[in-house]
């Protein structure tokens, strides 16, 4: 669909890229539509090489499409317009945000700590509506402390053979131990299927 048209190296590596004719696709429903104008020129940061920042320059196209009634900025395919980061330059960060603090993230590859977040965001955000849950069997609950002043999240973690994950966090604090409607998986945003899994190494 999208092929490099040329490349510059100056501070940064510059890859201006051209569309191909006839291939613009719409962002919403995601077939082919179309075009009906152009916008001004994008600036999209790709994995740093070599010590250079990477940027993919494009000028987004807008397409009519008939199929949703309305005139939409064309979708790409190493990003979803709302963002200045490439999806894969996303992926890179949050992935070294598991290893690192945000902060260190930031610093190591000279980028800011926002854009840290948003990658981070990103990325839990595809996972959580792609994410499938089936059996749980055993869960755990823990709690950290997140700001000054007695404030926790509770964190609840999947914990049967061969698979842990965290599968919830929330602000809420059981405020009596022994009564279960206090506890997150009776919280309406709890996954559904963990409702009958057994608590294991609770320290609520």
């Amino acid at each position: 669909m999208i092929v490099p048209s040329s490349v510059r190296i100056t501070r940064s590596i510059e890859v201006s890229v051209r569309p191909r004719k006839g291939s613009a696709i719409c962002s919403r429903c995601h077939q082919p539509a179309p075009g009906y104008d152009q916008l001004g020129e994008r600036r999209f940061e790709f994995i740093p090489l070599w010590g250079f920042f990477v940027l993919l320059l494009y000028t987004m196209r807008r397409v009519d499409c008939r199929r949703c009634g309305a005139v939409v900025v064309e979708e790409v395919p190493w990003g979803d317009g709302k963002h200045t980061l490439t999806n894969v330059y996303m992926l890179f960060l949050a992935r070294w945000a598991r290893r690192l603090s945000w902060k260190e993230t930031a610093a190591a590859f000279r980028t800011s700590w926002e854009k840290v977040l948003d990658a981070v965001e990103q990325v839990v955000t595809w996972g959580l509506e792609h994410r499938t849950l089936g059996q749980i069997d055993a869960v755990g609950v823990d709690e950290i402390q997140y700001a000054k002043g007695h404030k926790y999240l509770t964190l609840v973690y999947q914990i049967d053979i061969g698979i842990t994950r965290l599968l919830w966090v929330g602000k809420e604090k059981p405020s009596n131990r022994s009564r279960d409607s206090s506890l997150p998986w009776a919280k309406p945003s709890f996954p559904k299927s963990c409702s009958s899994a057994r608590t294991c190494g609770s320290r609520i």
